[in-house]
């Protein structure tokens, strides 16, 4: 059954022992978790806070909009490639070019294949497998990459070189590692050299076969101890993402679809532009991020997960060789049912790592990759709507330019957002799971934070409120002492 979720009120909390994980560790941006436990340590409340604010939806508005795609990238130094591609996606329509050329189409995929090469590679190796190789609740000073580096400095050494490869990629088709130029609304600026392509084309058959060896690493592990794999931090929920023409999984473009809880298709092929009207964003007084959910469904039974985990199992299959060998079992492994435990995110995401890494060897052979025609052009509209998966999931851009081609209108739905009410759930289920009953260590609040990381959040993405938000400012002197403090509730009336 699909969890309903609720928004979690403790009665009488101020009776209850309230426990802070701040910050979560090891992933991307700034966030923390309250728990309510009584004298029992039964669990009465679990919420996931993202306690940063960025605005970028504000600060777009009035810009020109050939700048967009530059500029929001800086909403993250580890998905900034995701950003550039739908912002220009988007531009695309305003700029009139409804088809790029090949050359452009296929750096654009080069481009975007590297990033999720590197950053899948980065979540995996850094981020989490300090927990899958050790054990979430093994020695803290251990359990990081610097532990793996000496435990499995093989295991260390392919995830570094795995991230470099896919970060050169990037660099070569944008120019930059991090926040590059490549991208232009209704193409590209450059293409591939034959140097270039024969620098990156050198190392491409490596890259595939560490990337099938980082299958087998979380392959096994699920094979070792199917227990907790497979219901760790379990989220049964909708699953959405794009889809190509063929229902072939495709991170660069295609239509959405949806499966229910019990793999069934709900939506097939639905223009992602009308995504205002498939999705409503929700909100809660106590987080910056949205709550999105199906509006046919209503936001109790209507939100979803997106990412890895959704995209391996909403596809019918994926256009490379060893990555659709690898789906084909991991399908299998989880019989008629899908899976629905967290950890499954990180098989899956290895999955598309392999997809990435042999996409990227066809795309390097391909004679388009060093072609002329990189730039198109078209009729001008006022309205453009780019999405793109990337690593972490379906991420929406759409903006509105006025006649003097400045931006009016910007509204972001990040992947991690739509991940927002899944990553809430799992977080509950695992402190209800594992807390309750028990004194509570470090270990075993790390079970909570294993939980979130399975999503690979990119916190500092996500976080776009709107209407009035909660804040509170404190202001401290350099002896670390409180000396003034003011809050602002949702309602917006300001104490001190």
């Amino acid at each position: 059954m699909m969890h309903q979720f609720e928004l979690e009120t403790a009665q009488n909390p101020g009776a209850l022992k309230r426990i802070v994980i701040e910050p979560v560790s090891r992933v991307e941006g700034h966030g923390k978790v309250t728990i309510l436990l009584d004298d029992d340590n039964k669990v009465h409340q679990v919420r996931l806070h993202i306690v940063e604010f960025r605005g970028f939806e504000k600060f777009i508005e009035g810009r020109p909009y050939w700048e967009v795609p530059v500029l929001v990238q800086r909403l993250c130094g580890i998905c900034p490639v995701s950003h550039h591609l739908a912002a220009s996606k988007a531009m695309d329509m305003i700029v009139g070019a409804a088809q790029l050329t090949p050359t452009a189409e296929k750096i654009r995929r080069l481009m975007h294949y590297g990033q999720m090469l590197q950053s899948h590679a980065l979540h995996f190796f850094h981020l989490s497998s300090p927990d899958l190789l050790f054990g979430f609740d093994s020695d803290v000073a251990k359990r990081n990459i610097v532990g793996v580096a000496a435990a499995n400095p093989d295991v260390a050494k392919k995830g570094v070189l795995l991230r470099k490869f896919g970060q050169e990629v990037i660099r070569v088709t944008s120019g930059k590692r991090v926040h590059g130029t490549g991208s232009v609304p209704g193409g590209v600026n450059k293409s591939l050299t034959a140097e270039e392509r024969g620098y990156l084309l050198k190392d491409a058959d490596q890259m595939v076969a560490w990337s099938r060896d980082a299958v087998t690493i979380i392959k096994q592990l699920h094979m070792a101890n199917p227990a907790l794999y497979d219901s760790f931090g379990a989220v049964p929920s909708t699953m959405m993402s794009l889809i190509g023409a063929d229902g072939e999984l495709d991170f660069y473009h295609g239509a959405l679809r949806a499966r229910d809880v019990t793999g069934e298709v709900m939506f097939d092929q639905v223009s992602y532009q009308g995504y205002n009207t498939l999705l409503t964003e929700g909100v809660k007084p106590w987080s910056y991020m949205k709550f999105p959910y199906i509006t046919a469904l209503g936001d109790e039974k209507g939100w979803y997960k997106v990412g890895p985990l959704a995209r391996i199992q909403n596809c019918d299959r994926i256009p490379t060789p060893q990555a659709e060998e690898e789906r084909v079992q991991f399908m299998a492994y989880g019989g008629s049912k899908p899976m629905h435990g967290s950890l499954g995110f990180h098989w899956a995401r290895m999955i598309e790592m392999l997809c990435a890494a042999e996409t990227i060897k066809e795309l390097l052979v391909d004679p388009d990759i060093m072609g002329a025609d990189i730039v198109t052009r078209g009729p001008r509209a006022e309205e453009g709507i780019g999405v793109i998966e990337a690593p972490r999931g379906t991420l929406f851009h759409h903006y509105r330019v006025d006649e003097n081609d400045v931006v009016t209108y910007a509204n972001l739905i990040v992947s991690t957002t739509n991940n927002n009410t899944a990553m809430n759930v799992a977080v509950r289920d695992v402190a209800k799971n594992y807390l309750t009953g028990h004194e509570v260590t470090e270990g075993l609040l790390n079970h909570i934070e294993v939980a979130i990381r399975c999503f690979d959040p990119c916190l500092s993405c996500a976080t776009h409120a709107i209407g009035k938000m909660p804040l509170e400012v404190s202001l401290v002197n350099a002896d670390g002492v409180e000396i003034d403090r003011m809050v602002k509730s949702e309602s917006g009336e300001i104490t001190k």
